[in-house]
């Protein structure tokens, strides 16, 4: 009890539930901002994104939870066994995906010019960084596209930044094939796609490390049983 009351100390209490609704949201406005500045899709959204460049019949949205989808598929077979918890998984990058196309609705009110884009990827940068650091401490079915990372290095052993910038790197790279070879320009591409990818590793563990300081995280037990 000691203990529990010195880590308590100084820090006030985050359930995990709203800890994951405030993820979903802010990450799926910080995709869509980033986006809308003008210096590319974040590395997570970059694959869909292609799809839906090459092949626009479907939304930004709906190849994004087909996209989650795999990678669900991929872990399960990596575990070799069904895992329920990444089903749940699916269903909050379901309602990940949606908010993607909401936000894509009314993004274009806000003006677009040179020293706003540096803002706005300056915005979304932070925005997707506090997203998945909350989404990590949650302890709840968060979005795949941040699931698998962590996922993965749990079943390989290899640290979650090397993952992280290993996977954002690929997304990039299959991007940029796909969208070159089918539209015969990059698209979605951009300097904040690169220095995103190669940097928000580091940019979630400072943000992490913020939310530690102030807060603990905690949920109800029958959901965090879902987690497990």
């Amino acid at each position: 009890m000691t203990n529990e009351s010195e880590n308590l100390k100084g820090r006030k209490v985050f359930h995990g539930e709203l800890a994951l609704l405030v993820a979903v949201i802010i990450d799926s406005l910080g995709v869509v901002l980033m986006l809308y500045s003008g210096s590319g899709i974040s590395a997570i959204s970059s694959v869909p994104y292609a799809f839906s460049e090459v092949l626009p019949a479907l939304s930004l949205g709906t190849w994004t939870y087909i996209f989650q989808g795999l990678l669900i598929l991929s872990l399960m077979i990596m575990r070799k066994k069904f895992v329920p918890s990444y089903l749940l998984s699916f269903v909050v990058g379901f309602v990940f995906s949606e908010l993607l196309d909401v936000h894509e609705l009314w993004i274009n009110i806000l003006p677009s010019n040179l020293p706003m884009q540096i803002v706005y990827f300056i915005i979304s940068y932070i925005l997707i960084c506090i997203g998945i650091a909350l989404s990590n401490r949650c302890g709840l079915p968060i979005v795949p596209t941040d699931l698998f990372p962590r996922e993965l290095s749990d079943i390989t052993k290899v640290g979650y930044p090397k993952i992280k910038i290993g996977f954002d790197v690929t997304c990039l790279a299959v991007t940029g094939i796909m969208t070159f070879c089918s539209l015969g320009h990059l698209e979605g591409l951009g300097i904040g796609t690169i220095v995103a990818a190669f940097t928000m590793g580091k940019g979630i563990g400072i943000a992490g490390d913020i939310l530690d300081k102030h807060f603990v995280f905690q949920n109800f037990k029958p959901l965090q049983n879902l987690a497990k």
